[in-house]
C-alpha cells in the first residue's frame, strides 16, 4: 500500500508548479510527474494549522488509505483565494487524480479548477463550495438550512428569545459561511421576532484577528446579548476572549466549534452549547466520493450512488451535492463522547 501525507507550503508548492512545467516540456525519464501520480487524492483546505480541517485531513487519508491510494495534503497558511490557486495549478501539472477542495471564494479559484479538470483532475469540494460548473461534486456537510437554523436556535434559547445577537464570521467571501449568514438572518427574523442582528464580522479564520472582532463587537455593541460563530477558528477565540473578561455569563456564544477546542469553555461555563458535524467524516466521505470519481463509478449526475466505506451508501443530489448528514449539537452532557 502506497499511504503517505506531505504538507507543503505555499513556497514548496511554487518550487513544485515550476518543476512540474519544466518537466513536462523537457523530461521524459519519468521522474518529476510520477507514474502513480493518477492514485493520488489531494487535499486542499482553505488553510493549513486549522483544527477543524486537521480532522477532516485525518479522516481523508484514513478513507485513501482503504482504496490503497496516495494521500497528500497542500494549502496556504492564510484564508484567501488567491493563495489556494497555485496549489490547483500543482497538482493540476503533476496529474494527480483528484482534488478535494474546501473553496476560500465560489468564483476565484473557476479558472485554476478549469484547466485542472481539463488536465483529467477530478474535482471534488466539501465544506465550502464553488460555483457548481468549477467541480464536479459538492460534499455538503449538511444541509444550510440546516446548519443555519440549528445555530439561531441554540442563541434564542440561551437568551430567552430576544436581544441583540452578532455574527462572528470567517472570510467575508466564504460561500458557506454567506451561505449560513444569509438563512440565519431570515430564520431569525421569522421565527424569534424579539431577536436583532446588530452586526456582522470577519476574523479570516485566524485565531487573533477573531479573538480582536469579539472583542471589539462587544465594545461597539454594549447591549449585546449573544453571539454566533459559524467557523471553528472563531468560535473558540471568541471563547477565549469570554473565558477571561467580564462578559464570561452574561454574553451568550454559539456556533460551529470542534468537541477538543471548546470543551474547556463548556466545562468552565464560558459556551452553553455549540453544534458541528464529524469533520473527519466529512473528509472520509469526499475521499471515497473523489476515488469513485476517479475509477468511473460515478460521475456526478444526479442519481448516482457510491459506497464510502463504513458510511455505508451515498446518493448525488441535485447539482452534484451529496449530504454527509444532520449536524449534532454538543453540551456538557455529552461533550465527553467525542474526540476531534
Amino acid at each position: 500500500m502506497k499511504f503517505n501525507t506531505r504538507r507543503v507550503s505555499a513556497l514548496v508548492a511554487l518550487t513544485l508548479a515550476a518543476s512540474a512545467a519544466l518537466t513536462a516540456c523537457g523530461s521524459d525519464d519519468g521522474e518529476g510527474g510520477g507514474g502513480d501520480s493518477a492514485s493520488t487524492i489531494t487535499f486542499l483546505p482553505k488553510n493549513l494549522g486549522n483544527p477543524y480541517f486537521d480532522a477532516s485531513s485525518t479522516g481523508g487519508e484514513r478513507a485513501v488509505g482503504e482504496f490503497d491510494g496516495t494521500f497528500e495534503e497542500v494549502g496556504p497558511t492564510t484564508a484567501t483565494p488567491d493563495a489556494q490557486v497555485p496549489f490547483i495549478n500543482t497538482a493540476a501539472q503533476q496529474g494527480v487524480g483528484a482534488l478535494v477542495v474546501s473553496a476560500n471564494d465560489p468564483t476565484a479559484l473557476g479558472s485554476a479548477l478549469e484547466e485542472a479538470r481539463d488536465a483529467g483532475v477530478k474535482v471534488v469540494t466539501f465544506d465550502s463550495d464553488v460555483d457548481p460548473e468549477y467541480r464536479d461534486i459538492f460534499v455538503n456537510q449538511a444541509s444550510a438550512e440546516g446548519i443555519a437554523e440549528t445555530q439561531v436556535d441554540l442563541i434564542a434559547e440561551q437568551i430567552g428569545e430576544e436581544g441583540q445577537v452578532a455574527i462572528l464570521s470567517a472570510a467575508a467571501n466564504a460561500t458557506n459561511q454567506n451561505a449560513w449568514i444569509e438563512l440565519m438572518e431570515s430564520y431569525a427574523a421569522e421565527t424569534y421576532p424579539n431577536i436583532e442582528i446588530v452586526e456582522t464580522v470577519y476574523g479570516d479564520d485566524d485565531d487573533q484577528t477573531s479573538f480582536d472582532k469579539t472583542a471589539a463587537l462587544l465594545q461597539s455593541n454594549p447591549e449585546l446579548k449573544g453571539i454566533i460563530s459559524p467557523t471553528t477558528v472563531g468560535i473558540a477565540a471568541a471563547a477565549r476572549y469570554l473565558s477571561t473578561s467580564q462578559y464570561k455569563g452574561q454574553v451568550a456564544l454559539t456556533g460551529l466549534g470542534t468537541p477538543n477546542q471548546m470543551r474547556e469553555f463548556i466545562e468552565d461555563g464560558t459556551v452553553t452549547s455549540f453544534a458541528l458535524w464529524n469533520p473527519e467524516d466529512l473528509g472520509y466521505l469526499a475521499a471515497h466520493a473523489a476515488h469513485a470519481l476517479v475509477e468511473g463509478d460515478i460521475t456526478g449526475e444526479e442519481g448516482d450512488t457510491f459506497t464510502a466505506g463504513d458510511l455505508g451508501e451515498y446518493t448525488v443530489g441535485a447539482d452534484g451535492e451529496v449530504l454527509l448528514g444532520d449536524p449534532t449539537v454538543f453540551t456538557s452532557e455529552n461533550i465527553g463522547d467525542f474526540d476531534f
